[in-house]
Parts: structure tokens; sequence; C-alpha cells
């Protein structure tokens, strides 16, 4: 199986348990270590493929966790063209929008709160990845997180089945599954 990875990491698939024939991983990001020969990287935004990538096919297109940070509706319209068009196959997941703790900051229920505050709040927050250098890097990482809700899914991938993976019974993420 040849799998397009859109917005993944190499690292992801040598810790796999199984893992593909082929792996083509497309990020804005360059390879964090080096890259294995089932595996192959190119810098590229999946919202707007580079020419030799978007002629390509392949048997399934991943995308764990990227849709949300692709831009606004515009751009996560033209990351879902990029997948219709890469396979027949895919497997897209994203947050949910209504899961009451934000996934990013690990924050409960950030996604809700004006601008202003979510910005306060991704200054200081403890349990975040990544602590923001400046307040313009804040504006900017909260601005970048859009979380999608089940219908935004369902417009994106009308023909998928959209799957739930639930945490204590409750929505967590949307997976949306064709193929």
């Amino acid at each position: 199986m040849s799998v397009i990875d859109l917005g993944g990491r190499v690292e992801t698939w040598t810790r796999a348990l199984v893992r593909p024939a082929h792996v083509h991983v497309v990020n804005l990001e360059g390879p964090t270590s080096d890259v294995p020969d089932w595996a192959e990287v190119d810098h590229g935004d999946a919202c707007r493929l580079p020419a030799h990538i978007a002629a390509r096919r392949y048997d399934l297109v991943f995308s764990n966790s990227v849709v949300e940070h692709v831009g606004g509706y515009e751009r996560r319209l033209r990351f879902a063209e990029s997948v219709h068009a890469l396979a027949d196959r895919h497997w897209v997941q994203t947050p949910y929008r209504y899961f009451p703790v934000e996934p990013h900051w690990l924050a409960p229920g950030m996604q809700f709160l004006p601008l202003r505050a979510r910005v306060a709040l991704a200054r200081r927050w403890p349990l975040q990845h990544t602590v923001a250098a400046s307040r313009e890097d804040a504006v900017a990482e909260v601005l970048w997180t859009e979380l999608l809700d089940y219908t935004q899914m369902r417009h994106l991938f009308p023909r998928s089945r959209i799957r739930t993976e639930r945490l204590a019974g409750l929505p967590k993420s949307l997976i949306a599954v064709a193929g």
C-alpha cells in the first residue's frame, strides 16, 4: 500500500506497529530525522499541492489533526479537495470542537472563549505543548487553530463515513473515512 500523509511526520510511521510499503509525507516543515528508504518527504502545502505531488495517486490519504490548522474555511475546502484527488480511500482525523477540553492547550472550554481570552490563556496556561514567545505568536497560534464540528466535517467529506472517537463516552475526535 502507498500512503500519503498530509501534515504528518516520518517519526509517526517509524513507531507504527504496522507500516505501509511506501509513505509519502507532505508537510510545511522539513523532516526532523533521517528518512528511511520506504518513505519520502516533501515540503508542501496540502491546500495547494505542488504539481509533482498533485499528479500522483495513492492507495490512502492519511491526515491526523491537521485540517483544523490549515487556515480558514477556503483552505479547509482546498485541503479536502486534495484529499479527494489523491486517493479513493482516506482517513482524516480532527479533534471535535465540542469536546470539553481544548486538545492543543489541554484547557477546559478554551475553544468557546472570546479571542482575547484565548490569547491570554495561551500565554499562561501551564499544560500547553509549546508556550508562545510573544503576544503576537499567541494570537497567531490561537487563530491558526479552528476546531471543527460534525456538520463541517460532513460538508468537507460528503461521501465519507464520519466516525466518532470517544473518551469517557464523550465525542473527542471526528474521523472522515472513505474506502
